[in-house]
């Protein structure tokens, strides 16, 4: 994972964190998560087993935003932790080729 962390003010963090709330109370989520198909591992788990995970997440600038958000199931979630994209696929890719050894 990248040592790099920006300091986030928590007024910030609270504000994003409170839009996210509202999208998962929108339409658009709902619709989003209405096929219960993880995003990351395409497992289908059931709309009420999704969790919103932040592709950028809120702790390394990322915000709650439609094109930031997807539905994940909670092992991917856990698993994700506080990855960024480029960091999610090299561990994806790690786990691969050490299944595959």
């Amino acid at each position: 994972m990248s040592e790099f962390y920006a300091p986030v003010d928590p007024d910030l963090l609270r504000r994003e964190r409170a839009k996210a709330r509202e999208l998962r109370a929108s339409q658009w989520w709902k619709r989003r998560i209405a096929d219960g198909v993880c995003y990351y591992c395409r497992r289908r788990v059931g709309h009420r087993a999704l969790t919103m995970d932040h592709q950028v997440p809120l702790g390394r600038g990322g915000r709650s935003t439609r094109g930031n958000v997807v539905p994940s199931c909670k092992e991917c979630n856990t698993n994700k932790k506080a990855l960024v994209p480029l960091e999610w696929q090299a561990y994806l890719e790690r786990r691969h080729d050490s299944s595959t050894d």
